[in-house]
């Protein structure tokens, strides 16, 4: 599914203008959502900070003072409108920022 980039006058239109396509706003509403959590902003925040850009579940419970289970279901809900991307190395799943995906969220305010 190719997400394509929002800009402000898509979300907050003027008074000439059509509202915002239905599907456009479903899209942006669900990337909000995912991202209006305490905890899915940590996670994302670690992963851009880390080395390489990308981290384990193992690097981030401590942190977080969160278990497994626990994180693994908010890199999931990340992972569902495409803000993270995984990759397997052996038994641990690898995160990584989803530079054009979270590149939308910013454009919604510049």
């Amino acid at each position: 599914m190719t997400k394509s980039a929002l800009t402000l006058s898509d979300c907050a239109p003027s008074s000439a203008s059509e509202p915002i396509a239905r599907e456009n706003a479903e899209d942006t509403a669900n990337l909000l959502k995912a991202v209006a959590d305490p905890t899915r902003l940590q996670i994302l925040a670690i992963i851009a900070r880390a080395e390489n850009k990308e981290s384990c579940v193992c690097d981030l419970t401590e942190p977080l003072g969160l278990s497994q289970p626990t994180i693994s279901h908010h890199l999931k809900k990340l992972a569902e409108v495409d803000l993270v991307e995984k990759q397997r190395r052996g038994t641990w799943i690898w995160y990584s920022l989803n530079n054009k995906r979270w590149n939308q969220i910013a454009e919604l305010f510049s």
